[in-house]
């Protein structure tokens, strides 16, 4: 993992987690210099039961692999509205930024609820995900809400591979596509 900001070593931060396959290594990983506490947030998943498949193996995660967990809910309606006209846009287009968006500012938003000074996000331990633009995005978010960001690039140093032999060793559900609707196409 290669870090890009310049946070203080023991800061509390609430991280972001798309998914167990990819916490299983970036959860890890960023406790090796913070305090995280992980945020289950993903209003996107399609369908109903796809989000209760991945929501499950994260709670299976963290029984085998124990870290401070917050499980978030709701946020469709929000999703629907953010991604409105956008469903065409292909997979890390305009649609993957306003999705990313508004589960990055919901976890800035509950990070401060929190009394946490920083957040980030496991989402660029997939090779799927543009890091430069979920570390702009949480940028952006962050001081939106008057609070740091993780910036990091997870996939740099084999992030991506270790989350496979992870995920693989704890014997994880691993999803087929990123989670939306659009990318089950």
């Amino acid at each position: 993992m290669k870090l890009l900001s310049d946070i203080p070593p023991g800061t509390k931060v609430l991280l972001h987690v798309c998914c167990a396959p990819d916490a299983s290594y970036g959860v890890r990983a960023m406790r090796e210099r913070f305090d995280v506490t992980g945020f289950f947030y993903n209003p996107n998943i399609h369908p109903g039961e796809e989000f209760r498949r991945r929501a499950q193996a994260v709670l299976d995660l963290q029984e085998k692999a124990p870290f401070p967990l917050v499980m978030g809910s709701g946020g469709e309606c929000e999703w629907e509205e953010a991604i409105l006209g956008l469903e065409g846009e292909p997979e890390r287009g305009r649609r993957c930024e306003a999705c990313i968006r508004l589960r990055l500012r919901e976890t800035a938003g509950k990070a401060v609820a929190l009394g946490m000074p920083a957040f980030g996000t496991v989402l660029t331990v997939s090779p799927r995900k543009d890091a430069a633009m979920v570390n702009r995005v949480g940028r952006e978010e962050g001081e939106r809400s008057g609070i740091r960001f993780v910036e990091a690039d997870m996939k740099k140093g084999n992030g991506y591979l270790e989350s496979v032999r992870a995920s693989r060793a704890l014997g994880l559900y691993r999803q087929r596509y990123c989670g939306c609707r659009y990318s089950f196409r």
